[in-house]
């Protein structure tokens, strides 16, 4: 075949010269599909970052690929590669039964994870078609032994390839009987900030209270003991009574790439009147956040989005934003997710509002919050974390 992978873009996710849209796993999850004896309807792909697998096989002539994508920059990056090379033939589902029902072969980019790696073997096994055979495949220098392990508990059989160009396939199949209930999504309390978290398995972090989250925490349990952290738009006068000027005058808050939405449950439940938004690129984290907001008694006052950095929601719309930005894209250390939502929270925040980031304190980014958002000061520091505050020029 003659798919042309460089052709493919990451956008709108962070392009530079050392990320590219697709790598020798793909290429090599492809060739299996292509030696293998299973239509297109039959087919189920499952971590395609940018499309590549998908596309490469609908070039190929195969129709009805069903595919899901953790990342909405990765759904969108599928949808703008397909429209560029003008591609069809594949639509998006969500790690459930409608993806899966009947598929024989289904082809994975193996995630980091292993918890989400038990999360999608356990989904295979219990929705697809009794032969099916699972192949995932990932770099080598990020594969372990446990990941056999992981689906062998799953797959009576698990056979290790040769690997070929950094690269190494896992073949999985003969699927055993899987329990009642699936293995995810989990909950744990925290009864140190009266929160009760609910993590699938591509959450971040899981169903724990990350380090950098927890400073954040704190730092928000202390202010909300001294004062509001944030003014709404429009100061409270005593005229105003009606339900609009109430609307307009409550809290409205963002909790920017939210996770299981620790931050934003802890928000909702220290300040009832607030208007909360909880949104994160990841389908699992936005499965796990609404279900952290329904068992903490909030989902009916925080609204939570599948987006990227927050692009569907308006411009100046908020008075405060709570952060803890990502410094790995996939597996690699690179900085520019924290700079496209530092970038996102200039546009979301109104003038004077807050933005309030939590960091690994080596990161130094106070220089770029300063010159995106406005004035920063440091308000916690420990010795791995600091946490800053911006006021919105």
């Amino acid at each position: 075949m003659d798919f042309s992978y460089a052709s493919l873009r990451r956008f709108p996710d962070v392009e530079a010269p050392n990320l590219q849209a697709w790598d020798a796993t793909d290429e090599l999850l492809v060739q299996r599909a292509l030696a293998a004896d299973v239509p297109g309807d039959a087919i189920a792909v499952i971590g395609d970052e940018y499309g590549a697998i998908t596309l490469a096989l609908t070039d190929a002539g195969y129709d009805g690929i069903r595919v899901h994508q953790d990342l909405a920059t990765g759904r969108r990056a599928l949808a703008r590669n397909a429209a560029e090379l003008r591609l069809g033939g594949f639509a998006s589902h969500e790690l459930d039964a409608s993806l899966l029902e009947g598929a024989r072969l289904v082809l994975l980019q193996l995630p980091k994870a292993l918890s989400e790696l038990e999360e999608i073997a356990d989904a295979v096994a219990r929705w697809a078609a009794p032969d099916v055979v699972l192949v995932a495949g990932g770099r080598v220098k990020h594969m372990t032994l446990t990941q056999n392990e992981v689906l062998g508990r799953v797959f009576g059989t698990v056979q290790a390839q040769r690997a070929e160009r950094k690269s190494r396939l896992l073949v999985a199949s003969d699927p055993l009987p899987v329990p009642d209930e699936p293995p995810y999504p989990q909950r744990a309390e925290h009864p140190e900030f009266g929160l009760t978290l609910v993590a699938h398995g591509g959450a971040f972090a899981a169903n724990r209270i990350d380090i950098g989250t927890r400073v954040l925490l704190e730092v928000l349990a202390e202010r909300s003991r001294l004062a509001p952290l944030a003014q709404p738009v429009s100061s409270r006068s005593a005229r105003s009574t009606t339900r609009e000027d109430a609307a307009e005058e409550t809290t409205r808050v963002i909790d920017l790439g939210c996770g299981t939405g620790a931050l934003a449950a802890h928000y909702a439940l220290n300040h009832p009147d607030a208007r909360v938004t909880a949104t994160d690129r990841s389908a699992s984290a936005v499965a796990s956040a609404r279900q952290t907001m329904i068992a903490n008694g909030v989902a009916d006052r925080v609204m939570v989005t599948h987006d990227d950095a927050g692009s569907e929601l308006p411009g100046g719309s908020a008075d405060l934003i709570l952060l803890n930005p990502p410094f790995h894209l996939g597996a690699s250390v690179h900085t520019g997710a924290a700079t496209r939502l530092f970038e996102a929270a200039a546009r979301l925040l109104r003038p004077g509002g807050e933005l309030l980031t939590v960091f690994n304190s080596s990161l130094l980014y106070r220089p770029e919050l300063t010159r995106l958002i406005g004035q920063t000061e440091q308000l916690h520091r420990t010795a791995k974390f600091t946490v800053t505050r911006s006021i919105r020029r």
